[in-house]
């Protein structure tokens, strides 16, 4: 027997044209809080597939409680006391939290019974949530909860969680936190991923690094800095980024008393929104998720059309005109939900190219597309946002999170926008990414380009921006110079303190 709940040795998985882990080692205790670290690409996400039986190893060995442990699909990882939380939620809107609780379980106890179950699992770990509300309803945290409730209802022994702070407000992170550190204290094991490293130094016992598929470091996250441990995940100095100083031009944004509704029934309209931004400006945009930000991009973009006079750019009134034509004028945007949003799941990197750059690019002429030059438009964003992927004849999905977010960040950047917005630019990826991007944005604002950032960042927001607003129940409120800002100013703006009045729309 051991004293370790899970053992790796020398696991190895590889994929055409890329080995993603490669005689990887792991133990972890029973009430221990594991940190898995590494690049975007690592091999972070495949390692813990073969977890939770997801992926099979091409070699190695996995124990579990110092028995042989070879799950051949999640069902069997979970009865041997496995529990995942994903980073993208797989719930149904339209279903109560109990209803979409019983389709993840195997067999559900009648509703009533499961019911109390989610009351009492709720009360005993300090994640207030009713069985009956709709998901649809609820904020990010909440859903969250609900695959949390889902996975302790199995009692498991060891709970994977990918990055599950990404979209959760400050308190909400305390609440997770907090329930983690009980779920620790009882003896189940956690294995976390995450790229926000004071969190891991908060929350975590121990940490593993993985680079280019291979264990490279072990330590301490208490008696390790944040920067110490990106390094380590890079294997070379973090840079910080840097701007020049240079004023702002003229006003190439207007946006005068925007209003919309969403596209969702679960949606926030958006309220009588007014700012302008300048060329060369960063406008920073924070606020809780569920609040607008989805909405105000799709206006933006031209995914949702407003009416004459809410919105010009360079003097001319867009609001009519579709994505496509905004595009022609230098209007791009990035969405936050990468895969299906802005790239679609089963083309390949060319092709996902293509859909957004063939105007700007040239990539088609005559109606015919140019395909040699969409793949060389790929192989340009590969190369210079550094998206680890065996080529661009790869499709979107087989990319981990981050690399593909490197993918449709790059892809716009490289298109020369005029103006260009994007939501959450570096959720999911590693420091050193998240670095690259900031500076990818603080280069085009420095040439000339308007930037919008929409993100729940708050450092980030606070590293890039000349200035900040926040986005509360639809309503935008008055940019304030982000140098100088206090977490307590910006709290009270998140929250709706700007002194501004409601619109119906």
């Amino acid at each position: 027997m051991t004293d370790y709940l899970l053992d790796l040795s020398g696991v190895t998985k590889a994929y055409p044209g890329v080995v993603a882990n490669d005689d990887v080692s792991l133990r972890i205790a029973p009430g221990e809080v594991h940190a898995l670290l590494g690049e975007n690409g690592a091999g972070k996400s495949t390692l813990v597939k073969m977890i939770y039986g997801l992926v099979k190893p091409d070699a190695g060995q996995m124990q579990m409680h110092g028995q042989s442990y070879a799950p051949t699909d999640p069902h069997a990882a979970r009865q041997a006391g496995v529990g995942m939380v994903f980073q993208h939620f797989s719930l149904f809107d339209a279903l109560s939290v109990a209803e979409n609780i019983a389709l993840g379980m195997e067999n559900p106890p009648k509703m009533r019974e499961l019911s109390q179950q989610i009351r009492d699992v709720s009360d005993t770990y300090g994640l207030p949530l009713s069985p009956d509300r709709i998901v649809g309803d609820l904020s990010a945290g909440e859903r969250q909860r609900v695959e949390i409730i889902r996975c302790l209802l199995q009692e498991p022994k060891l709970l994977i969680m990918d990055e599950p702070t990404s979209v959760l407000t400050p308190q909400e992170v305390e609440i997770l936190f907090k329930t983690l550190r009980k779920l620790s204290a009882e003896g189940t094991a956690i294995l976390y991923i995450s790229h926000k490293l004071e969190e891991i130094r908060s929350l975590c016992d121990s940490a593993t690094i993985l680079r280019l598929g291979k264990v490279v470091g072990h330590c301490t996250p208490r008696e390790t800095s944040a920067r110490d441990m990106a390094e380590m995940m890079v294997g070379s100095a973090l840079k910080t980024p840097t701007r020049e100083s240079k004023e702002p031009g003229k006003v190439v944004l207007t946006l005068d008393k925007l209003s919309a509704r969403s596209d969702s029934a679960f949606g926030m309209p958006l309220r009588e929104i007014s700012v302008e931004v300048r060329c060369g400006e960063v406008l920073g945009i924070g606020g809780v998720a569920g609040n607008g930000q989805d909405e105000l991009l799709n206006a933006l973009s031209g995914e949702t059309l407003v009416s004459p006079g809410m919105l010009t750019f360079d003097g001319r009134d867009i609001g009519l005109f579709g994505p496509t034509s905004r595009r022609a004028l230098g209007v791009l945007t990035a969405p936050e939900e990468r895969l299906g949003h802005a790239a679609v799941p089963d083309m390949s990197l060319t092709e996902n190219a293509m859909l957004t750059g063939a105007a700007r690019e040239g990539l088609e002429r005559g109606g015919m597309l140019d395909w040699a030059k969409a793949r060389s438009f790929a192989e340009k964003i590969i190369e210079a946002f550094d998206v680890r992927t065996p080529g661009p004849g790869n499709a979107a999905r087989s990319l981990s999170g981050g690399n593909l977010q490197k993918f449709v960040i790059g892809r716009e950047v490289l298109q020369r926008p005029e103006l260009l917005v994007v939501n959450q630019p570096t959720w999911g990826v590693d420091a050193s990414a998240a670095a690259a991007i900031r500076q990818a944005l603080l280069d085009l604002a420095s040439g000339g380009t308007a930037v919008i950032v929409i993100s729940q960042d708050l450092d980030e927001l606070m590293e890039i921006s000349d200035n900040f607003a926040a986005l509360n129940e639809g309503r935008l409120s008055p940019p304030r110079p982000a140098q100088g800002l206090t977490v307590e100013e910006i709290g009270l703006m998140m929250g709706g303190a700007h002194g501004m009045e409601v619109a119906d729309v």
